[in-house]
């Protein structure tokens, strides 16, 4: 209990931080790809099949990639190509720093772990219901890209609408 504040207030304080801590609504949608082995080998694609119900809200789309010390690199570039319910498709070559120039990894990490959001598109718009197919390359000049554990996408609510 929390000392000169009476008994009611403590439970409404502590409820109100479980539930502003405990729930985020604002996710539409999450997944990762584990890459067999630690490596992401050029014919490893992740794809993601997001399913989009609400077209009223504008939506933040993120990737999140997971690397260990294994991995040579301080960037990565990356092909996106998302394909609409109708058919129609869209294209983006993408390059993210993810350690800089002294080699210390952006991000979260534990032990040989490092967790790094890359934010891809800020107050998107789908204009169509159904299921939007993201197709996701690494770009770099190897084809085995050693020390990359996973790589996911997420969908969340903009806060511009």
């Amino acid at each position: 209990m929390i000392k000169g504040i009476n008994k009611p207030l403590n439970v409404v304080i502590l409820t109100s931080l479980l539930l502003q801590f405990s729930c985020n609504s604002d996710i539409l949608f999450s997944e990762t790809m584990v890459m067999p082995g630690k490596i992401w080998r050029l014919s490893d694609n992740p794809s993601f099949q997001v399913p989009v119900t609400d077209t009223i809200y504008n939506t933040n789309v993120f990737f999140t990639i997971r690397t260990g010390s294994e991995y040579p690199f301080r960037n990565i570039y990356i092909f996106v190509t998302i394909s609409s319910p109708d058919g129609k498709s869209i294209s983006d070559t993408l390059q993210y720093d993810i350690a800089d120039e002294k080699g210390n990894w952006y991000g979260k990490g534990f032990g040989d772990i490092h967790e790094l959001n890359l934010p891809y598109k800020s107050n998107v718009f789908f204009p169509l219901k159904g299921t939007y197919l993201f197709k996701i390359q690494h770009g770099m000049r190897i084809g085995d890209l050693k020390g990359v554990y996973d790589f996911g996408i997420r969908l969340e609510k903009s806060a511009g609408k």
